[in-house]
């Protein structure tokens, strides 16, 4: 896989983490670990594609 797949893919499982969180958020009954676990795993991904990101560019 290259940098940049892989880029992409992390950039999709961002994007479905987020709206998973968002119909969590949606939800009455929100559980706030759930909701604080997901944020985490967004932030690591996030950490991640920049810092491939960066790697690129060098």
């Amino acid at each position: 896989m290259t940098v940049q797949a892989h880029i992409a893919s992390l950039e999709r499982k961002h994007g479905d983490l987020e709206e998973e969180l968002q119909s969590i958020l949606a939800s009455p009954s929100a559980d706030d670990r759930e909701i604080a676990e997901l944020k985490r795993r967004k932030l690591r991904l996030k950490d991640e594609m920049q810092r491939l990101k960066a790697s690129t560019r060098h």
